[in-house]
């Protein structure tokens, strides 16, 4: 069986789940979720936890036990800590600044990249440099990021672009000056 998908999600204080046939529906501090989930996986609630069961040993019954536990427990974890992602811009002029409820970023071409904030998300930008995204829904906030960064991704050879915080370029060395040799 599953490792992920047997392990029960504990629901925390002030955090209400609402199974409803396949659809979970989770009420938080910081707002409230819902999704539906595959109608083959059994949802249930016992002892406030969440059990996710699969109906038989059949490979996508098996491929769907732990992704439908993942995705019921990241819903439980945005309603009460949020998810985060850093980003990190590198490169002379590359900046970012916030402009109402838009993002505005300078990368080096011959325009300005504006990203309007999307309802549910949260952009920051602390300073020129670094942006955050934030959010209670893991796939959004992912999924934005992704698209900013997507806009200038770093390369390899000077490491210009934006980055995840933490995120290793590998870098790699350049034409030698080797000219007019035989």
């Amino acid at each position: 069986m599953s490792r992920i998908g047997r392990a029960p999600i504990a629901i925390p204080e002030g955090v209400k789940v609402e199974v409803i046939g396949n659809v979970v529906s989770v009420k938080g501090p910081k707002g409230e979720l819902s999704r539906e989930i595959h109608k083959d996986m059994i949802i249930e609630m016992e002892n406030g936890e969440v059990l996710v069961k699969r109906p038989s040993e059949d490979k996508l019954h098996k491929s769907l036990h732990g992704l439908s536990r993942s995705l019921i427990a990241n819903m439980v974890i945005g309603v009460t800590k949020g998810f985060q992602k850093n980003l990190e811009i590198a490169g002379v002029g590359y900046r970012a600044a916030k402009q109402g409820n838009k993002l505005v970023l300078t990368l080096g071409y011959s325009h300005p990249v504006e990203v309007e904030q999307p309802a549910g998300l949260d952009i920051q930008v602390p300073a020129p440099t670094k942006i955050i995204v934030s959010g209670i829904n893991k796939e959004h906030v992912g999924a934005l990021a992704a698209k900013i960064r997507g806009f200038r991704e770093p390369e390899p050879y000077k490491g210009k672009g934006i980055k995840y915080e933490g995120e290793v370029i590998r870098r790699k060395v350049g034409k030698t000056g080797a000219k007019g040799k035989k």
